[in-house]
């Protein structure tokens, strides 16, 4: 009987990357590190280097979604440049070709930061996400371009809007042309919405 390696280049890294296949193709329940060492080649030991179990693998694999999604809308903002409606339109256009792209690990991330044993890692992850949406908001204040307004009640209907959004880009029954001409009504509603 051939025995497989315990050592594998970035064993972390290609554990999350079949996680993530598995995540999307069968859901969590599916995903077994003894079945993701198989896969990757290595012993059925090898895995427990990086996660100590099932759950420590979903919570790496929640946590690198937000840091995709966060460097993703990073990267968007500084090219959307400084006004509120271009910085608006990146950050919802970001998170939701974020979202449609990969609705398993999103579903995965919000799910796991309600848990009661959630990280203080990941709690910090998806406060940053937060932050980032207020400071859109709270800069398109500062240049007179949102109304006034507490910070906690306007972050609310963004939020709502944007998850609302991507259930329903998700739900299917839409063509391109009518999910992009939707993207563009509600990027527009959100800015009538936050006009002073």
């Amino acid at each position: 009987m051939k025995t497989r390696p315990y050592h594998h280049g970035d064993l972390r890294t290609t554990l999350l990357a079949l996680a993530e296949n598995t995540l999307r193709d069968r859901g969590p329940a599916e995903l077994s590190l003894r079945e993701l060492a198989r896969e990757a080649g290595v012993s059925p030991a090898a895995p427990s280097r990086h996660f100590k179990n099932k759950q420590a693998l979903l919570d790496a694999l929640a946590l690198e979604g937000y840091q995709r999604l966060t460097a993703a809308m990073t990267d968007d903002l500084v090219r959307a440049g400084e006004t509120f409606a271009r910085r608006l339109a990146a950050l919802t256009r970001t998170y939701v070709a974020f979202a449609s792209t990969h609705p398993a690990l999103l579903e995965l991330m919000f799910t796991r930061k309600h848990e009661p044993d959630a990280s203080d890692e990941l709690m910090a992850a998806t406060q940053k996400l937060l932050t980032m949406a207020t400071e859109v908001i709270e800069n398109g204040q500062r240049r007179g371009e949102v109304r006034a307004g507490s910070m906690e009640l306007l972050a609310v209907p963004l939020i709502a809007v944007l998850q609302g959004l991507t259930a329903l880009a998700l739900s299917g029954g839409f063509t391109d042309e009518q999910a992009e001409q939707g993207l563009e009504e509600t990027i527009a509603f959100i800015l009538r919405g936050y006009a002073p």
